[in-house]
């Protein structure tokens, strides 16, 4: 039978009283001239736990929270001699807590030392490193020097890694997708998941995995790439003058790509940079030059918001634990997936004819930390959420940013939302701002469509981390407000 509790001493006059119990490890600490201090923590953020049968030393590693982010902590001491014969067990129990899990993981890192703040590499050094070590991780890391290295690396990179991991902002991750992409085997090289340190100015990727509370923290990240589990997302095909894309987060026309290239060279105001730029659009006011067309899949603002509750419902219910975590499995097909859209293609589709202010599409709630652009997007779904706002007034826009963190301006009459199996959009005057992922685009005349499940993320939580809640629907209404008026069918 396991022992639960072993006390450790950790100095002349302090020890420590570490108990197991299903889901958290107790933490004791007392002295003579103090206090015992209490901790419980969760067992997911339990690093590491071993003994040194020799010394009779018992090491313990785990993250736990100070001034509202995680921090490594290593408890290290002895036990005496009739603790000795279960310390061994004990260590191995909580060592091993994480069933299905793949401990120590093969990783391959890419480190921007220029992103956001410029502070990736020093982060990486001091805070993420030590934790990965301590975890038993091997790591591969590369710390680019240019733009495109990450691509160039991808293309070629062996596939045996457990993971890729980012430390930038979504930029690099756009970068490795495309590699993935241009690789003899992109299907498997998809099937390697990718996870973000988030070290950038927006850092969506890390938010729609973390949640709002833990998306921009470094610690909090690591911890997923330990013991984040595969989960399967879609990817973009973004088409413009003969040439493919993929694209994993976001495509942006008029005023919000404006938001985010348009301010490119303030990324040292950190995510402050995007509000800039917000109220500075709004104060020009310009609108989008583009026809807009789109195949609908939905177009019900409260069906859509339903159907996100509850798949966040049925993945909080207990599962069987999934397969450990694997180099990429083996594919029968080692291609790209075919286009399935021509340009020329009309039929089913739907023209927006209204003039807009800004389009926005992507995948994954959260674009920054106070702008939730997509509430009811689903990882792997097979559809892109497109939005698009009218032209209508200054003040209408400034309404939509109360609550934008909470996806408040999803209700907007104003803000139509549909989910889509593809879009087009085709550019009614030479000059605007295109933004793929947050990088520059040409403002030319492109098509997007949308490929299942076709990469992957490690997650902690099975879904997005994005909290937004279904509203009640109004009597008689069976349609949401994003058809109504100035669209046409083919």
């Amino acid at each position: 039978m396991l022992h639960r509790t072993i006390t450790i001493q950790t100095g002349p006059i302090s020890s420590v009283k570490l108990s197991l119990n299903d889901t958290n490890l107790s933490v004791q600490k007392s002295t003579t001239s103090q206090p015992t201090v209490h901790h419980d923590i969760g067992l997911r953020h339990v690093l590491r736990a071993t003994f040194d049968n020799d010394s009779r030393t018992v090491t313990v590693a785990y993250l736990a929270k100070k001034k509202k982010e995680l921090h490594l902590v290593v408890i290290e001491g002895t036990v005496d001699e009739p603790q000795a014969v279960h310390s061994g067990e004990w260590a191995d129990h909580l060592d091993n807590g994480d069933v299905g899990l793949k401990r120590s993981r093969r990783l391959m890192v890419f480190v921007n030392p220029f992103g956001g703040k410029k502070k990736g590499a020093s982060i990486f050094a001091k805070r993420i490193e030590p934790i990965f070590k301590i975890a038993g991780c091997s790591l591969e890391v590369r710390h680019t020097t240019h733009q495109g290295q990450a691509h160039d690396i991808a293309k070629t990179l062996p596939l045996d890694f457990d993971a890729v991991i980012t430390v930038s902002g979504d930029g690099l991750i756009h970068e490795v997708l495309n590699g993935f992409a241009e690789h003899a085997d992109p299907i498997k090289a998809f099937a390697t998941p990718v996870a973000p340190i988030p070290t950038g100015s927006g850092n969506g990727l890390s938010l729609n995995l973390l949640g709002i509370e833990e998306g921009f923290d470094v610690v909090a990240a690591a911890l997923n790439v330990i013991k984040g589990k595969p989960m399967k997302v879609d990817l973009f095909s973004v088409t413009q003058g003969g040439k493919r894309t993929m694209s994993f987060m976001s495509q942006a026309l008029g005023l919000m790509a404006d938001v985010d290239i348009g301010t490119d060279h303030l990324r040292w105001m950190g995510e402050t940079r995007f509000m800039y730029g917000l109220l500075r659009g709004i104060l020009t006011f310009k609108p989008c030059p583009v026809q807009l067309s789109f195949k609908v899949a939905e177009n019900d603002k409260h069906k859509m918001a339903e159907d996100v509750h509850a798949r966040k419902q049925e993945s909080s219910n207990p599962t069987p634990p999934s397969p450990p975590l694997t180099v990429a499995d083996e594919s029968t097909c080692h291609s790209l997936p075919p286009l399935r859209y021509s340009q020329d293609d009309e039929e089913g589709w739907t023209t927006f004819d209204d003039p807009i202010l800004y389009v926005y599409a992507g995948k994954g709630p959260y674009v920054a930390r106070d702008f939730m652009a997509f509430p009811v997007s689903l990882p792997d779904d097979g559809l892109i959420d497109v939005v698009t706002m009218t032209k209508s007034s200054r003040a209408d826009v400034i309404s939509t940013i109360n609550g934008a963190q909470e996806g408040a301006s999803y209700w907007h009459p104003n803000m139509h939302y549909v989910k889509a199996h593809a879009y087009r959009v085709k550019p009614l005057q030479k000059k605007g701002y295109l933004a793929v992922d947050g990088e520059p685009y040409p403002f030319e005349e492109f098509q997007v469509e949308v490929h299942q499940g076709l990469a992957t993320l490690l997650s902690l939580y099975g879904h997005y981390a994005a909290r937004f809640e279904p509203r009640t629907r109004p009597e008689g209404t069976h349609i949401s407000h994003v058809m109504e008026g100035g669209k046409h069918q083919h």
